[in-house]
């Protein structure tokens, strides 16, 4: 269990700050300019919000130590929270689509276009402040949920950027086209946006394999141990938010005496837990003659050296 986890939680309510801040500045951007792009931007501000708000949920369910019902933890939360956000994601861009080809359909006019941009550009650094204190801590703590929410954040500082740019270019040109032609285009960034969230959190669930970098280290780790006479198989890794799960087959000649072979487990153990944060272990030592040692139901029977 990840014992930052608790304090995890003040990260969300920040986010949740930052979002009704948001809201409340691009709305009033909106209302004073009637901007469908400044509505767009908007409405992902209260994706936002509901995000965050998952986001804390996610949280504090994920901090629970293990329990009989669930041995493992409670960190899969943290999935469910960025698969959730995805999909508020997908239904935002949805929303904005709408509102964008109904102002194609029937323009109207952009009004007091300077002061939207003030509101609208203040908003953006109250997100890109946040985002970089997420990104941060996601960063520090590994929480899947905590990064997700920040690259969010991330995507809404680009997505006000154009919206502002496309209204600097209405006030420029006077050609009201570009307003919900940027809509159009904020709405498929945050289309792509969701699909990656939600990729993301489905790849986490069916407990995905550790990245190739962190599995070469465990093996690079095994290998030093080869010279020893031992040999190894079945190297089963999975992540799941913050936590690394690794199991492994252990094989030793059959002369070592059972506490050569405990004493060469708890040496290996520690050198992947120095190696990686927030590992599970659970290593299996077999005699290296037998050979049922070397099956393993649902995996090839080769050693993996």
């Amino acid at each position: 269990m990840n014992n930052s986890s608790p304090r995890l939680t003040r990260y969300a309510w920040l986010s949740i700050t930052a979002a009704v801040l948001t809201i409340a500045l691009k709305a009033g951007a909106y209302w004073v300019t009637g901007s469908v792009g400044l509505l767009s931007d908007a409405l992902e501000s209260v994706v936002n919000l509901a995000s965050a708000v998952i986001a804390l949920v996610a949280l504090t369910i994920a901090a629970r130590p293990p329990d009989d019902d669930h041995a493992y933890g409670h960190d899969k939360a943290e999935y469910f929270s960025s698969g959730a956000e995805g999909g508020m994601i997908l239904l935002a861009a949805a929303s904005i689509a709408v509102a964008a080809i109904h102002r194609l359909i029937e323009p109207k006019p952009v009004e007091a276009v300077g002061l939207g941009l003030v509101i609208s550009a203040a908003a953006s650094l109250i997100n890109l402040l946040t985002a970089r204190v997420l990104l941060v801590a996601g960063q520090r703590y590994q929480s899947i949920t905590l990064e997700a929410d920040a690259h969010h954040l991330m995507t809404d500082v680009w997505t006000s950027a154009g919206v502002l740019v496309g209204l600097g270019a209405v006030r420029l040109t006077g050609w009201l086209v570009l307003d919900p032609l940027i809509a159009l285009a904020v709405a498929g960034n945050i289309v792509w946006t969701g699909v990656s969230v939600i990729r993301r959190s489905v790849s986490g669930l069916m407990d995905a394999s550790l990245p190739c970098e962190e599995v070469a280290a465990i093996r690079a780790i095994l290998d030093q141990h080869l010279a020893q006479g031992i040999r190894y198989h079945a190297l089963r890794t999975r992540l799941a938010a913050s936590r690394r799960f690794v199991s492994v087959h252990i094989l030793v000649p059959g002369s070592w005496t059972v506490q050569q072979g405990h004493d060469l487990l708890e040496h290996i153990e520690g050198e992947i837990r120095t190696a990686l944060s927030g590992v599970t272990l659970s290593t299996h030592l077999e005699p290296i003659e037998d050979p049922a040692a070397w099956s393993d139901a649902g995996h090839e029977q080769q050693p993996d050296w």
